[in-house]
C-alpha cells in the first residue's frame, strides 16, 4: 500500500483520557458479521477520483506529475467501466481512436456497482483504506468520507460486510492524536456502530473491527512501535472500544527483512485481536512455496499459542511500470491466469486460515486490483509506454470470481483442492 497526495496539517488535540468507569458494550442484535473468522475480504482503496466529479481533485491517483495524458499516468491497468451509469472522458485513446474513459468512486453509483459485484461473486466485503496523510487535508477528508458515505450505503444494500482500515504510510508520531479525533468523528457522522443503521460494520470478538496497517516496517517511518501501543490503548479503551487488526510486515514474527528488529512488536502485536502480514510483493509462482511454505503454518501457531487471530493475504499479481517509470516493471510479477492468486488461496486453506485478506479490489496503481479491468492488447495507447491488462482469454470478472471461489471454500465448500477450479 502506497500513500500519495496531500499533506495536510491539523492541531494535535488533548487526548487526556478520564478515569475509566466502566466498559463499553456495543448492541449486536442486528449484526449481520460478528467474526472475521471464515470470510474473504479485499481491501478498498477508493482514492480515485476524475476531472468533473464534484471532488475538486482532478486526476487523484490517476495522474503523474500534475497531468493526466499519454506518457503521463500512474495506473498500470485500466478499469473496464463497460457497466458504469458515470464516467469521464479522458485524453487517452484506443487504437481504433475511440476516446478511453474512466470512473471515480466519489460517485455512490459507481461504488454501488463495485459493491453489486462482490454480492454477485460471493466476495464477503472491504476494508475501507483511510490514508491518514491525505485525510489530515480538507479535500482528502471530504473525499474519503464520501466514497466511505457511499460504501456503507452499498453495504447495506448488498449484505456485504465492510470495515475501516487506516493507512499510516507517510504518518508522524503527531498524528496518531489525530487518528484517534478522526476514528471517534466517523463513528459520530455515520452512527457507524448503530446495528439498525449499519449491520454491515464488521465486529470481531465482541466488539467492532478497526485495522490499522504499517506497523513494524523497518523503511524509515516517522512513527515508532511505541507510538502504535499508545494509539492502540486509545482506541481500545473503555470509551472507544474496538477490536484492532494490525496489518504488519511479512516477516514479523522472525523480525527480519521487511521487519524494524525490536521484541516490542510482538508486545505490541499480542494486544491485537488480528494480524494481517503484507505479502505483496514478497514471493512469486516460483518461489511461494520456499517462502510461503515454512512461514503460514509457522505463523498460525505463533498466532493460535498467543491467542491471536491471523488473516493471510493474497493478491492476483503485481505491476508499477508506469508508477515507477520503468517499462522492465510491467507485469513484475506475473498473474498467470489467476494460477498464482489461486496458489496462495490454497496455500493459505490448507496451512490453516480461518479467514483471508485479498489485496486488492480496486488498486490499479500497482495492478492488484481484482475488480474488472480491460484486457491485454484492448487498453488505451500511452506514448511509448502501455497499460497492462487482464490475460485476453479471460472474461473481466475472472478475478472476482476467483476470489469468490476461495470464498466458497472458506465459508465451508467442499470439493476444492490445489487445482485451480475451472469455471463452467
Amino acid at each position: 500500500m502506497i500513500s500519495f497526495g496531500c499533506k495536510g496539517s491539523d492541531e494535535n488535540p488533548k487526548t487526556d483520557d478520564p478515569k475509566p468507569v466502566e466498559e463499553v458494550k456495543y448492541d449486536e442484535s442486528h449484526s449481520l458479521f460478528k467474526s472475521y473468522k471464515g470470510l474473504v475480504m479485499a481491501g478498498y482503496q477508493g482514492w480515485f477520483t476524475a476531472e468533473g466529479d464534484g471532488a475538486g481533485r482532478g486526476w487523484h491517483h490517476y495522474q503523474k506529475a500534475g497531468k493526466f495524458e499519454p506518457g503521463f499516468a500512474s495506473i498500470d491497468f485500466w478499469p473496464d467501466v463497460t457497466e458504469y451509469s458515470k464516467t469521464y472522458n479522458t485524453t487517452f485513446k484506443y487504437a481504433g481512436g475511440e476516446t478511453a474513459r474512466v470512473y471515480s468512486p466519489y460517485d455512490e453509483e459507481s461504488v454501488d456497482l463495485h459493491f453489486k459485484w462482490m454480492k454477485e461473486h460471493g466476495i464477503d466485503g472491504v476494508y475501507m483504506q483511510r490514508f491518514v496523510s491525505e485525510v489530515k487535508g480538507e479535500s482528502g477528508k471530504r473525499h474519503f468520507n464520501k466514497v466511505l458515505a457511499n460504501a456503507l450505503k452499498a453495504s447495506k444494500k448488498y449484505g456485504r460486510a465492510i470495515s475501516i482500515m487506516y493507512d499510516l504510510s507517510g504518518s508522524t508520531s503527531a498524528d496518531m492524536d489525530f487518528i484517534v479525533k478522526d476514528w471517534e468523528e466517523l463513528q459520530q457522522l455515520f452512527k457507524l456502530f448503530d446495528g439498525q443503521e449499519n449491520p454491515t460494520y464488521l465486529r470481531h470478538n465482541g466488539r467492532p473491527l478497526l485495522a490499522i496497517w504499517g506497523v513494524g516496517f523497518n523503511d524509515g517511518r516517522k512513527y515508532t512501535i511505541a507510538d502504535i501501543q499508545k494509539l492502540m490503548d486509545k482506541l481500545k479503551g473503555p470509551t472507544r472500544k474496538a477490536s484492532i487488526l494490525l496489518g504488519v510486515p511479512y516477516y514479523w514474527r522472525e523480525l527480519g527483512r521487511d521487519t524494524e528488529n525490536s521484541p516490542l512488536l510482538h508486545t505490541v502485536i499480542k494486544q491485537a485481536d488480528i494480524i494481517m502480514p503484507w505479502a505483496v510483493g514478497r514471493y512469486n509462482a516460483s518461489t511461494y512455496l520456499n517462502v510461503a511454505g515454512p512461514n503460514l503454518p509457522a505463523d498460525i501457531t505463533w498466532c493460535k499459542t498467543n491467542k491471536i487471530d491471523y488473516a493471510p493475504l493474497v493478491f492476483p499479481g503485481f505491476s508499477w511500470g508506469n508508477l515507477k517509470n520503468d517499462h522492465s516493471l510491467y507485469n513484475q510479477i506475473p498473474r498467470n491466469k489467476g494460477e498464482f492468486l489461486w496458489q496462495q488461496i490454497a496455500g493459505a486453506k490448507m496451512s490453516g486460515a480461518e479467514a483471508l485478506y485479498v489485496a486488492m479490489f480496486d488498486e490499479v496503481d500497482e495492478g492488484t486490483a481484482i475488480f474488472k479491468t480491460r484486457k491485454e492488447g484492448d487498453t488505451p495507447l500511452n506514448a511509448d509506454g502501455k497499460f497492462v491488462g487482464i490475460e485476453p482469454d479471460l472474461p473481466s470478472d475472472y478475478y472476482l470470481w476467483l476470489v469468490g471461489q476461495g470464498a466458497e471454500w472458506f465459508h465451508g465448500k467442499t470439493g476444492y483442492g490445489v487445482a485451480k477450479p475451472a469455471r463452467k
